[in-house]
């Protein structure tokens, strides 16, 4: 099962601006997730068990997110089929004693597009809205980070990152079977919190926004990441059944709209940082995913548009800081 025990442990500092809210989390993370209640935990949970027994030193400071130690070819040869059975494998990259892990995403491109642009994160108390297997949280806590938050309702992502962690052995990091709106309300007490790739996916992206908002400490920064279109201040797509072969596509804006959005909520020094649009190199099928990625969703004549007849996925990224 998730190992929430140690999670709990970690916040119940006096000092970790968490600890008035260990009931009300605990209360939340009862409601959405119940041990072995889906049917494949069990089998994730043997899948971490069956990890063979190594130990080394990890460095979170490097594109890939690296386990080193001594490692014999039997050994790295079970850790691959191992981790293979927890397939498909979205963000990385990661290494594990010599054995690359390379997902599906390159994430590590996108960590290199915001970093530049983030306020110091050594020593902050950071969220992570919508996870995966906690690569972004684990470069965070390379950059010095007290104390850093991912929460998915994908089981699967919990389980993969149990299984990195099983090696890499990082306190301060944790990760929960949540959903943003699922959190305490108004918590007010993270110095960052990261949204990134999750806004298109909600109904009500101004409801995920207030999220956002009531989780940061006055005064903390705002990370948004999501796909935009080309246009004005006045242009957001609402796409049709699907975009680039995802059902649960709801609204994509403009950079300058998602802007308005923004500040409308009640942000302050909001700006945009980075629009770029995605590369076949950074999304791709590897072994750690084989199933269809990006080049499967573009039209085959002219990759500036999906299948679908859209522009091909643009995120931008904004900075902002929740108002006194």
């Amino acid at each position: 099962m998730i190992d929430l025990h140690s999670f709990y442990q970690h916040i119940s500092n006096p000092d970790h601006p968490l600890e008035p809210y260990v009931e009300a989390l605990r209360k939340a993370i009862e409601q959405s997730y119940t041990p072995n209640a889906h049917g494949d935990e069990k089998i994730w949970q043997s899948i971490v068990e069956q990890l063979p027994s190594l130990s080394g030193s990890t460095d979170l400071s490097g594109d890939t997110v690296s386990v080193r130690g001594d490692c014999n070819i039997e050994q790295r040869q079970a850790l691959k089929q191992t981790l293979l059975q927890l397939h498909p494998w979205r963000k990385g990259p990661f290494e594990l004693f010599g054995m690359h892990l390379d997902t599906e995403w390159r994430s590590d491109w996108k960590w290199q597009r915001v970093l530049p642009h983030l306020g110091e994160l050594r020593y902050k108390n950071i969220l992570d809205v919508g996870c995966g297997s906690g690569y972004h949280c684990l470069r965070m806590a390379g950059a010095g980070a007290n104390s850093v938050v991912g929460i998915d309702p994908s089981l699967k992502f919990l389980y993969q990152f149990k299984a990195i962690n099983h090696y890499a052995k990082v306190d301060n990091v944790h990760l929960l079977p949540l959903k943003s709106e699922q959190l305490p309300a108004r918590m007010q007490c993270f110095d960052t919190v990261f949204s990134m790739g999750v806004l298109y996916h909600r109904r009500s992206p101004f409801d995920h926004l207030d999220e956002l908002k009531y989780a940061l400490k006055p005064g903390g920064q705002l990370v948004l990441e999501t796909l935009v279109v080309d246009g004005d201040e006045h242009t957001v797509l609402v796409p049709g059944d699907r975009y680039a072969q995802m059902r649960n596509v709801w609204f994509l804006p403009s950079a300058k709209e998602l802007l308005r959005w923004v500040e409308r909520t009640g942000f302050i020094d909001a700006k945009i940082v980075d629009i770029d649009t995605t590369q076949l190199e950074e999304q791709r099928s590897t072994e750690w995913m084989h199933f269809q990625s990006l080049v499967d969703f573009l039209d085959p004549d002219d990759n500036k548009k999906t299948v679908e007849g859209y522009q091909a996925p643009t995120r931008a990224t904004i900075i902002a800081t929740r108002g006194r």
